[in-house]
């Protein structure tokens, strides 16, 4: 590349420049040359200090996973012919996931001949989404994967505020 068009450490256009004019500039402003876009004709150059570029980029991505959310995913396995208790207990446990922001991933697990009857752990699961009415969004609808039927459910926006106490004695 005999030439490129500079753009100078104070973000003016200097023009048009031949490459050893270019890296010549540089080395006098003890800043790098650094090629930001190679497609274009002629090619477009950059002085900056690289390093200095380099640390304000990892910064500035570091600030941005700092302001995610990490989501988990947590599980709760049911059977077909649960208790009311024993459900009772389960629903308990995904109100406290949703209320701390987690998704939920509700499996019913099928033995022997439970698995003839698919819609009583399809209801079932339902069942546990109305109770949960105001707490949860369906995010995966019920899927029946060989013995095991699951679901996800995802918390809704204004469920953390709400403290979770419903359906707790």
């Amino acid at each position: 590349m005999p030439k490129v068009r500079l753009i100078g450490a104070d973000g003016e256009q200097a023009g048009i420049i031949a490459t050893d004019d270019a890296r010549q500039m540089a080395r006098d402003a003890d800043l790098d040359l650094v090629e930001v876009a190679a497609g274009a004709k002629p090619p477009v150059a950059r002085l900056l200090d690289y390093s200095k570029y380099k640390y304000e980029q990892d910064q500035k991505a570091k600030a941005a996973r700092k302001h995610q959310t990490q989501v988990n995913v947590r599980e709760i396995k049911l059977r077909p012919k649960i208790a009311v208790n024993d459900y009772n207990t389960k629903k308990g446990h995904v109100i406290r996931f949703l209320t701390n922001g987690d998704k939920v991933k509700v499996t019913i697990m099928f033995r022997g001949r439970e698995q003839a009857h698919p819609e009583r752990g399809r209801d079932l699961l339902f069942r546990l989404v109305e109770d949960l009415e105001g707490l949860a969004t369906i995010e995966s609808r019920p899927l029946q994967e060989g013995r095991n039927m699951s679901m996800l459910l995802g918390p809704l926006k204004g469920s953390r505020e709400s403290g979770g106490t419903e359906g707790r004695r």
